[in-house]
């Protein structure tokens, strides 16, 4: 994936801040932006490497005088962005008012102007006959970047289990009975109306009531630790090996 630098240059730190918040809001990652104020703009300007971290490349000296000039008493926002994603970010940061570096170098009387001659370095007196070979060294830079390890869902969702439970019912029902009766004085109380009797008869039968209660809660969070990692990778270096021929035994030039 091919990345850009996409830089915005604030006469104010309210601005930039904005400009700074519109990118974290959009999802943008803290580690791929970075915020420049005018004290360290004041000094950083010419250390070596400066426009290399703002705009992923090194400057011509005119580049680099116009810039400097019109940078000084500004904040400057430099986001490392996909190739693809470059003109929503550029879109975010203009919506904030950013300083446009054209119309301020005009202002500055540094555009047009013939750039600057490159300061000479002097050449140590080289000796007849004397050639040099040069020796590089490669070094490792370990940086850093997020990506995805997993991913963990919680999810409730409802279940049913039976259960059970004893409960004793009460029921009354009629109970009819006849008896043989002897007793003469009985006669005396002969009805010879019709007459009913009712006997109301009960059963209890289960009434099932639910009642619902919470029984814990669940935290879902996010926990941040460091771990030492040692990244292993091999550099390159030259090494010089001085070998002293007999005559005769070199190569012809």
């Amino acid at each position: 994936m091919s990345y850009e630098k996409v830089v915005a240059v604030y006469d104010t730190e309210a601005n930039a801040n904005a400009a700074l918040k519109s990118l974290v809001s959009a999802g943008y990652l803290t580690d791929d932006i970075s915020v420049i104020r005018s004290e360290a703009v004041k000094a950083g300007l010419y250390e070596p490497g400066v426009w290399q971290h703002l705009f992923g490349r090194d400057l011509d000296p005119h580049e680099a005088a116009v810039l400097s000039r019109s940078f000084k008493a500004s904040v400057i926002v430099s986001v490392r962005v996909p190739q693809s994603e470059a003109a929503k970010v550029v879109g975010l940061l203009d919506s904030h008012k950013p300083v446009d570096v054209l119309d301020r170098a005009k202002a500055y009387g540094l555009v047009g102007a013939t750039p600057p001659e490159a300061p000479k370095i002097p050449a140590s007196p080289k000796q007849t006959g004397e050639e040099t070979l040069r020796v590089a060294e490669e070094q490792m830079n370990v940086g850093k970047r997020v990506v995805q390890a997993g991913l963990t869902r919680v999810r409730r969702y409802v279940i049913e289990k039976p259960v059970e439970s004893n409960v004793t019912l009460h029921e009354e029902h009629a109970e009819v009975m006849r008896r043989v009766i002897s007793d003469p004085n009985y006669m005396k109380d002969i009805d010879w109306s019709d007459k009913t009797i009712e006997v109301t008869e009960t059963v209890e039968e289960p009434v099932v009531g639910k009642t619902a209660h919470i029984t814990e809660e669940v935290v879902i969070r996010r926990q941040g630790s460091d771990r030492m990692q040692t990244v292993h990778d091999t550099v390159r270096r030259q090494q010089v090996e001085v070998d002293h021929l007999p005559v005769g035994a070199g190569t012809k030039k």
